[in-house]
């Protein structure tokens, strides 16, 4: 079934627009119209395109585009004016390692997001320490025979400069410590869904992806003996994740308002947020 859920999503063409005006189920009571242009993180695409479809049921005059190239490219797309709201993995309003603050967007936290370091299914270790991953990430260690595995060469696969899967992963998997940048054994990425595939069809890679990615072709690492679950993520001994967040100019109003609203209300973060394994923002303390 998520196979097919996959190939519905079409992750090549990472864009969908979803008109509402032919569902026979929407609400004949909701007068909300307009158009949502969402654009920014690949890792949140899949929570956006199910919240759409579910909001187009109650408000089938509102219009919604996804689209996903990358965090970074979510707040810019909301300062150029040609997105309403900019998906990105990190608060964008801030400064971050990497990125300056966006003056005047406002951080609407909507979902928390579990990053896995994944590998090929061929690849039979399973447990990785911090200090291995920064070795194997920097292309100090190229065979997996050096961190307990069979005699290949390891195939370092990573997301390109803007991903906010990548700020995550760098910053709480590898401690900040810098990637590999090329090589023979190394690629570059563009979304959650080309590592998808990468990892899945290339024997002995190792790369990484948040959950909602991660299938039966691979495997997703214990980092330090810590499985990423969402019991280990809210009981603090997971480190390897962030807030997802909408990004918007200025406060939200309008069809905006109430789309994120949906997304953050606990019918949606209770329902299907979690069956995405995405984690519900009220579960964590912080």
């Amino acid at each position: 079934m998520k196979t097919k859920w996959f190939k519905n999503i079409a992750f090549t063409a990472i864009a969908l627009t979803v008109a509402f005006s032919s569902v026979p189920t929407a609400s004949a009571a909701s007068k909300l119209s307009g158009k949502i242009v969402v654009n920014g993180s690949s890792a949140l695409l899949p929570l956006t395109l199910q919240a759409a479809n579910e909001f187009k049921k109650l408000n089938p005059k509102v219009r919604i585009a996804a689209s996903a190239a990358g965090s970074v490219t979510g707040p810019q797309a909301v300062r150029k004016g040609i997105a309403d709201i900019g998906a990105c993995d990190w608060d964008a309003s801030t400064d971050v390692p990497g990125f300056k603050k966006f003056d005047g967007q406002v951080a609407n936290k909507v979902a928390v997001i579990p990053f896995a370091a994944v590998t090929n299914s061929n690849v039979k270790v399973g447990d990785l320490t911090t200090k291995q991953l920064q070795d194997i990430f920097s292309g100090k260690v190229k065979n997996w025979k050096e961190v307990g595995g069979a005699d290949a060469d390891i195939v370092v696969v990573n997301r390109a400069f803007g991903s906010g899967t990548r700020v995550n992963f760098q910053m709480k998997a590898l401690n900040g410590t810098d990637f590999m940048t090329k090589g023979d054994n190394y690629k570059e990425v563009k979304s959650s869904g080309d590592m998808k595939t990468a990892i899945e069809t290339t024997p002995n890679a190792i790369g990484y992806i948040d959950l909602v990615y991660v299938t039966s072709k691979m495997s997703a690492l214990k980092i330090n003996g810590v499985a990423a679950t969402e019991q280990n993520v809210i009981n603090g001994s997971y480190k390897v994740w962030s807030y997802g967040y909408y990004m918007t100019k200025g406060e939200p109003t309008g069809a905006v308002k109430a789309f994120i609203e949906y997304v953050q209300s606990k019918t949606f973060q209770n329902g299907s947020l979690k069956k995405l394994k995405f984690i519900p923002i009220s579960a964590m303390k912080k």
